[in-house]
């Protein structure tokens, strides 16, 4: 969708946060970046009181396309990890966890302002310790925002669900998570990347402001 349109609907709808994300477009110089990059700027101008969430491929190897995305100033910016570096090659071929890991560093170093935000799927046969090291490594690169979700096999194709973790599983890795640093977590069975991503981005407004006045 063009950003013109992307703008209208969101103005016409009412909306007061939109998420903003596609497909990978790797067969682009700039990996699509461009395109975030305008339609942030349409929705801006459009309807500049609504706050803009986006959900980015990694650009792998489209060099300055971060950058173009990131100048634009969404108000938060996303890139999910998807699982622990173990299972990349069976579950995330075409991807490398620390080129996204920089990824979300770069962000922070660009503009701290922005709020960084990633998300893996459990359920794929990591290990716990594997899931706390990636904690680690996106609070090294100041991500304020964690997701963790039961992954679902979509189709017969896709990696069999390995285990379903229980809730009291999700629970302590809320706790640990938020005692590593994170402004704000969501660790459920049925947690998703943006599900209820308006009301998440003001809890995470407050959670900085509350930071900041401790």
């Amino acid at each position: 969708m063009e950003p013109e349109h992307v703008a209208e609907a969101t103005f016409k709808l009412g909306l007061t946060h939109v998420v903003v994300t596609s497909v990978d477009r790797d067969d682009l110089a700039d990996g699509g970046a461009e395109h975030f990059a305008q339609t942030i700027r349409a929705i801006r101008a459009r309807c500049p009181t609504t706050t803009i969430e986006i959900l980015t491929p990694d650009f792998l190897r489209k060099e300055g396309a971060l950058e173009v995305v990131a100048a634009a100033k969404p108000d938060v910016f996303n890139h999910n990890l998807e699982t622990v570096p173990a299972r990349y090659l069976t579950v995330r071929p075409g991807a490398r966890y620390f080129h996204s890991i920089r990824l979300l560093q770069r962000v922070k170093e660009i503009d701290p302002t922005i709020f960084t935000k990633s998300g893996i799927m459990v359920g794929l046969g990591e290990e716990r310790h594997e899931v706390l090291q990636v904690m680690d490594d996106l609070r090294s690169a100041e991500v304020d925002f964690l997701t963790i979700g039961q992954y679902l096999q979509p189709t017969r194709k896709h990696h069999a669900v390995m285990r379903y973790v229980t809730p009291d599983e999700f629970g302590g890795y809320e706790k640990v998570a938020y005692t590593k640093g994170f402004l704000m977590v969501s660790a459920s069975p049925l947690t998703r990347s943006s599900h209820h991503a308006g009301e998440d981005f003001a809890k995470l407004q407050a959670a900085r402001l509350a930071r900041a006045g401790a």
